[in-house]
């Protein structure tokens, strides 16, 4: 897999080439700066991009704004997004875009290269991929929404699972119920947020997170 990385810090923009390399994944070109990105992205036109959100000049949305801007270029172009924190506004902005595969990990799940891993190939595969934490905190943000207030806490707790791009057979192993169980509380979820069942996952997250991000 062809792999462009954007990220300022040059410990961690070593150490994910590093980890691509060591996993078979070759670095085309890896870049510090926002106004680098795109024409990284244009000239080497990569499987995925791999983008830190703030870059210089101003650390604010360079790195994202940019690998927006290369998927009006090259449509489609699968778009794994780091970020220190939990930047609400800019899930809402990737999520708007529903071209190609896309990610957003915290920075410190890139200390687990096996899910790090996973991450760029479901990415890479066209898949959405959402860190834990952003699904936690996105569900915390809009749970006095109706009809979200309608959900049981179950339902709300295999939203969430649904919303990590996790399976069904995953989410009855995670809760310890069966997958009958699960589909029963998936078919609720949809029937309450007025949205058809689906058997595409990705679809399917992609649905319940732009509906919990208005």
């Amino acid at each position: 897999m062809r792999v462009v990385i954007a990220e300022d810090l040059a410990l961690l923009r070593d150490g994910l080439t590093h980890i691509l390399h060591a996993n078979g994944h070759q670095v085309v070109e890896a870049v510090a700066d926002g106004p680098s990105v795109l024409p990284a992205l244009t000239r080497h036109r990569p499987d995925i991009a791999v983008v830190d959100v703030r870059l210089p000049p101003t650390f604010t949305d360079e790195g994202l704004q940019a690998a927006l801007a290369a998927r009006m270029q090259m449509p489609g172009l699968p778009i794994l997004v780091l970020s220190q924190h939990v930047e609400q506004l800019y899930a809402r902005e990737l999520l708007a875009d529903r071209s190609g595969g896309v990610g957003y990990l915290l920075k410190d799940r890139v200390s687990n290269v096996g899910q790090f891993i996973d991450a760029l190939r479901r990415v890479a595969g066209g898949g959405m991929v959402m860190d834990p934490e952003v699904v936690t905190q996105l569900l915390a943000r809009n749970s006095g929404m109706q009809p979200l207030r309608d959900l049981t806490a179950r339902e709300r707790e295999v939203l969430g699972l649904m919303a990590e791009g996790r399976s069904n057979a995953a989410i009855a192993g995670r809760l310890f119920v069966t997958e009958k169980a699960v589909s029963k509380h998936i078919n609720n979820i949809f029937s309450k947020l007025g949205m058809p069942p689906s058997d595409d996952d990705n679809r399917r997250v992609l649905a319940v997170l732009a509906y919990l991000n208005g």
